[in-house]
């Protein structure tokens, strides 16, 4: 019985050394990116930017119009209250409120709208970004590629520059890095 446990756990210590080796001849190679950073030295960025800012302005000049039919509108049932009908006062005053709040709904779609559209043009880009962190990753060793900016709260709490990715995709992008500080 005691042999049984002896050759058993001998056996086990063997397994664990065994293991052991293997987890030591596997690298681990870790590197970092930044993709905002990344993102703003595309070309595309700028053309991006500019269509974003194009659909916020028409967003803003609809809501600026519907904002101007509604003063219109109040200040002239504004002067002209006191010599109204009252039941056609209360209906102007249901359509003043009623247009109050459809530019309140009109506000909050456009905020939606936006932002559909921000992720709609940048998903491409995106994925063209993640497809060449996978290829440098890839042809560079690393076996694990972490982002420093997520969204203000980094996944990455400290790495050495050496280890940044960043220009390495840039390059494999076909954009030049602009020159270190």
């Amino acid at each position: 019985m005691k042999n049984k446990s002896l050759i058993t756990a001998l056996a086990l210590v063997l397994v664990f050394l065994g293991l052991g080796a293997q987890a030591q001849t596997a690298a681990i190679k870790i590197g970092y990116t930044n993709v905002d950073y990344i993102l703003s030295q595309l070309p595309e960025a700028k053309q991006i930017e500019t269509q974003l800012k194009e659909y916020e302005a028409q967003l803003g000049n609809q809501l600026q119009a519907k904002m101007q039919e509604f003063e219109t509108k109040y200040r002239d049932f504004s002067e002209k209250a006191e010599t109204m009908v009252p039941e056609v006062r209360a209906d102007k005053q249901q359509e003043l409120q009623n247009m109050q709040q459809q530019i309140q709904q009109f506000q909050q779609t456009a905020q939606g709208s936006l932002q559909k559209k921000q992720q709609e043009l940048l998903e491409p880009t995106y994925k063209k970004i993640q497809n060449s962190i996978d290829k440098v990753a890839e042809a560079n060793g690393y076996t694990h590629v972490f982002t420093s900016d997520a969204a203000g709260f980094p996944v990455l709490l400290y790495a050495r520059e050496e280890d940044n990715i960043s220009n390495l995709v840039l390059k494999d992008l076909g954009v030049t890095p602009p020159a270190s500080n």
